[in-house]
């Protein structure tokens, strides 16, 4: 894990990426800037892995920010200050440029943030979101790795990019070129496809009874499912039991064959090679 300085910024790596600003921030070594504030011009994402942290704008408003939520701020106009407070356990991780650098990181047909919209230049932006399951795993290594500096400036500015591409590929479905995705109703009945995989995630049903439960056939869930995350419902799933194993052998210092058991894996060492191919450590490497 990198070292994270006990001063205002955190840990900041602006200097190694250029014109993206990549800060890491958690509850033991954050100390808050003095009078700090979201720059105007600037584009901002805030990722929040673990705890909670709140944002608090004047005497009265405040925006909390919970683990797994990702913020985007941008204000065209003014800086925008705030006091921000964090809760024990905390993680954060802060992606700071400008709107212009932003734009020459994406090849024009693939502009499609609502920032780069030109109508939207010198309108406030702000929202709110999941952090997809794949990006929460980038995340995470970012404070997990242990690299050489020298070695560790280029992996922090590839995983910038990452970190960027990743986020904004994933705005929203791609309805034109998928029939079964063309409605607003279709796309409920693949989101609750998704929350009753992630309510039974131990014991999941199959693609069969998945597909009766929401009411379209196996193909239009196949189908559907890949256009909204990315993966197929089986894919998602397991990727989502391995970030709770993660979690379990990080936090909870749970023992391995536990961890399995939970998460509904009759064969220790099927999960040991499950995890190993996602993280490229085995369970007891990541523990240490």
């Amino acid at each position: 894990m990198p070292d994270l300085k006990n001063t205002p910024k955190g840990q900041d790596y602006g200097d190694h990426i250029k014109d993206i600003q990549l800060q890491l921030i958690n509850d033991v070594a954050y100390v808050p800037d003095i009078q700090p504030a979201f720059e105007k011009g600037k584009i901002y994402l805030l990722f929040c892995l673990e705890g909670a942290s709140t944002f608090a704008f004047g005497p009265v408003y405040q925006r909390v920010l919970n683990a797994g939520k990702v913020f985007m701020i941008y204000n065209p106009d003014t800086d925008l200050p705030y006091r921000q407070t964090l809760s024990e356990g905390a993680r954060l991780v802060k992606l700071k440029m400008s709107l212009d650098h932003l734009h020459q990181l994406f090849v024009p047909e693939l502009q499609d943030a609502p920032v780069f919209n030109p109508e939207n230049v010198n309108r406030k932006y702000y929202e709110e979101k999941e952090i997809p399951g794949e990006l929460i795993v980038i995340l995470h290594q970012l404070f997990e790795i242990k690299l050489p500096a020298n070695t560790l400036r280029l992996f922090l500015q590839g995983k910038a990019i990452e970190i960027l591409s990743l986020f904004f590929s994933g705005s929203k479905p791609d309805t034109e070129t998928c029939p079964f995705l063309n409605d607003e109703f279709t796309v409920r009945k693949i989101k609750k496809a998704k929350e009753l995989l992630i309510q039974s995630y131990s014991n999941p049903p199959t693609i069969t009874e998945l597909a009766k439960a929401i009411g379209l056939n196996e193909f239009q869930l196949k189908v559907g499912f890949k256009e909204i995350y990315g993966n197929s419902p089986y894919q998602y799933l397991l990727d989502h039991k391995l970030e709770i194993a993660r979690q379990l052998l990080t936090q909870d210092k749970m023992q391995v064959g536990e961890v399995a058991d939970r998460i509904g894996y009759t064969n220790t060492s099927h999960f040991i090679a499950a995890f190993k191919r996602k993280y490229g450590l085995t369970p007891k490497k990541m523990m240490s």
